[in-house]
């Protein structure tokens, strides 16, 4: 899989601009705000029509245009595909795939698939159990319709139960046990599916891992759930939730379930998020993310995109070098300011772009 051309109408700070890729290696190099991200955020929106960086739509248009436009054309393994995308200033979006109209966020998700890591991936092993809990959701509805459709459920019917408690009303007991077997049917099917998931993370983050590190470190992740039985999970949520239902109403918000779940990373069996230096955090990230790109591989039959924002110069030798010899068929997107802290790991059929204030030429 490889992103052909790219077209962008009024994206940002691009008024337009119309590029032909290499399916290889794409090295965007410039200075700061210059729009070098942009055009990662744009390919990454075209994947899931979502932002990497804000949930307001109208923020990606041009201040001098009433709609952005993206337009990707996407070599596939079977059938190309052409991706069409208009935003609009009210917060709506149109999407198009091969000139076809999708009227759901859902039919969009899995037609080209991306693994992008940025400085604020960081996050996920840095901050509060909900970056984990996103990383999870995103992967698992890239890869699946299902998973997507279960966890909006979920979501909705927790909102919908957590109005309930807020009430305090008895009335509504009847109301809360029927809201407590949707939770525990949807939540049975995220618990189970994030945790096979997680098990794939650790046996392919492993050899990954070991190799980043010249076999210094290893690594393992394990998913933490208030369900002990992953095998019976739908009648165990069932019963945490009608156990908890006191409490619940005390607190006025639904305390358990696969909304509080989490999943922990340990280098030599430390915690990485709490002992964890800097690099070995980095580290655990980049594992992470190259861990995911195999997982995608191995479901779909074909290598996913691969967007690095900013990120390989703040590597060391060793990590640049394992990083760009591992992206053979990865069609690879690298934002940076310079060349010359990563020109000695790259590979001769890479294509360079100078950025600047939102104009890109090749070099």
């Amino acid at each position: 899989m490889y992103i052909k051309y790219l077209q962008l109408i009024n994206f940002r700070n691009y008024n337009e601009l119309n590029i032909e890729l290499n399916r290889n290696i794409n090295v965007f190099i410039g200075n700061n705000a210059q729009g070098k991200t942009n055009i990662l955020e744009s390919i990454y929106y075209c994947s899931i029509g979502k932002s990497t960086r804000t949930n307001k739509d109208k923020e990606l248009i041009n201040w001098n245009g009433k709609e952005a436009y993206i337009k990707l054309y996407v070599a596939k393994h079977r059938i190309d595909k052409k991706i069409e995308i208009k935003i609009f200033k009210e917060g709506k979006k149109g999407i198009n795939i091969n000139s076809i109209k999708v009227n759901k966020i859902s039919d969009l998700m899995g037609v080209f698939n991306v693994v992008m890591f940025s400085p604020e991936d960081l996050k996920i092993v840095k901050e509060s159990p909900s970056y984990r809990r996103k990383f999870l959701d995103m992967e698992l509805c890239k890869l699946s319709k299902k998973y997507y459709f279960n966890l909006v459920q979920y979501n909705k019917v927790l909102n919908e139960r957590n109005v309930i408690l807020k009430k305090w009303n008895k009335q509504d007991l009847d109301m809360l046990q029927v809201y407590d077997e949707q939770l525990a049917k949807y939540g049975a099917y995220i618990v189970e599916t994030r945790s096979k998931y997680v098990k794939k993370l650790t046996e392919k983050g492993i050899i990954i891992h070991k190799r980043m590190t010249s076999g210094s470190e290893n690594i393992e992740f394990n998913y933490i759930t208030g369900v002990k039985n992953i095998d019976d999970s739908q009648q165990e949520i069932l019963n945490l939730l009608k156990s908890n239902r006191l409490k619940d109403f005390e607190k006025r918000i639904t305390a358990f379930g696969p909304h509080r779940d989490d999943f922990d990373i340990k280098i030599n069996g430390i915690d990485a998020r709490s002992y964890g230096s800097q690099g070995q955090q980095r580290t655990s990230v980049l594992t992470i993310k190259f861990a995911s790109l195999e997982i995608i591989k191995e479901t779909i039959g074909e290598y996913p995109i691969l967007l690095l924002d900013d990120v390989l110069s703040e590597l060391d030798c060793n990590r640049q070098k394992y990083i760009l010899n591992s992206i053979n068929n990865i069609q690879t997107f690298i934002t940076c300011t310079g060349i010359e802290d990563i020109k000695n790991n790259l590979k001769e059929d890479s294509q360079l772009f100078m950025v600047e204030k939102g104009f890109v030429n090749r070099v």
